[in-house]
């Protein structure tokens, strides 16, 4: 069965790829994507979870990239944090959740403004609305930031 969910509606899909810039700027391996776009996305990653897989049901192992679904974070966001190991590409927000994520994350790195995921046809969305922010846990994780040159870190 073909996934449609990419053709729903601004709004209505959780299927977005990060866009591989920020991978590049990172120059890190993941062990595994945990919340991948169906067939994989752009982490590199060497093994990953998709929506058919689930990721948030399964056990996490060594380094993680989390780019989870902005529709329901907090279940991901907590997990993530339990791991101790990885990058999350999330929003910033009002949400219950991110206190915590700002508290426990050794850095934070705001994204762009003007961030623009790329769709799983290969066409580039337009940029979201919301600000989002990279943020890491492991010194692995904190020094690919503070390399990466994309921007300022807290």
């Amino acid at each position: 069965m073909t996934n449609t969910n990419h053709l729903k509606p601004k709004g209505q899909s959780d299927e977005h790829y990060t866009p591989k810039s920020i991978f590049s700027a990172l120059n890190v391996v993941f062990d595994l994507d945990v919340a991948a776009p169906s067939g994989g996305g752009n982490a590199p990653a060497l093994h990953y979870f998709d929506k058919e897989s689930d990721g948030l049901s399964n056990q996490w192992w060594g380094n993680v990239w989390m780019n989870p679904p902005y529709s329901q974070p907090t279940a991901w966001v907590e997990k993530f944090l339990d791991h101790k190991q990885g990058i999350a590409l999330l929003p910033i927000t009002r949400g219950k959740w991110w206190d915590r994520l700002w508290n426990e994350s050794g850095a934070i790195l705001p994204t762009i403004y003007n961030l623009k995921f790329e769709r799983p046809d290969g066409l580039v969305a337009k940029p979201i609305v919301f600000r989002t922010a990279l943020y890491a846990i492991g010194e692995t994780n904190i020094t690919a930031l503070k390399m990466s040159n994309l921007g300022r870190i807290r």
